[in-house]
C-alpha cells in the first residue's frame, strides 16, 4: 500500500478552517498555477535569476505545505534556502520536485472529490 503524498490531517484541517468549497477552489487554482511555477523555477535557474528562483521556490513551498504536501514543501524549501549557488540545486533536484508533484496533484484531486 502506497502512502499518500498529502497529509490528510493537514488537508482536512484546512477544509474545516476555511470550508470544503473554498479549499476546492484553492486546489483548482493551485493545479492551474503550479506547472507554471515549476517552469518558472527551472527558467530562473537557466537564466541565473537568483531572486526569481528563490521567489518561485518559496511560493511552491508555501502552497505545498498549505495542502499537506510536506515532502514537496521540504524539497522546495531546500531549493529556496540553498538557492542557485549550491551544487545540490541542479537539474536533478528540479526533476525530482517535478516528479514528486504529479502524484501529489493526483492525490489532491482525489481528496477534492471525497
Amino acid at each position: 500500500m502506497n502512502e499518500s503524498p498529502i497529509d490528510v490531517a493537514t488537508y482536512r484541517a484546512l477544509q474545516e478552517a476555511t470550508g470544503k468549497d473554498f479549499v476546492s477552489e484553492l486546489v483548482e487554482t493551485f493545479m492551474q498555477e503550479a506547472p507554471g511555477m515549476l517552469a518558472d523555477l527551472r527558467d530562473a535557474r537557466a537564466k541565473s535569476d537568483a531572486d526569481r528562483f528563490r521567489r518561485a521556490a518559496h511560493s511552491l513551498k508555501s502552497n505545498f505545505n498549505t495542502f499537506g504536501a510536506h515532502t514537496l514543501g521540504a524539497m522546495a524549501r531546500e531549493l529556496e534556502i540553498k538557492g542557485m549557488t549550491d551544487p545540490a540545486c541542479n537539474e536533478a533536484a528540479l526533476d525530482a520536485l517535478e516528479a514528486a508533484y504529479a502524484p501529489a496533484a493526483a492525490a489532491l484531486k482525489e481528496l477534492g472529490r471525497g
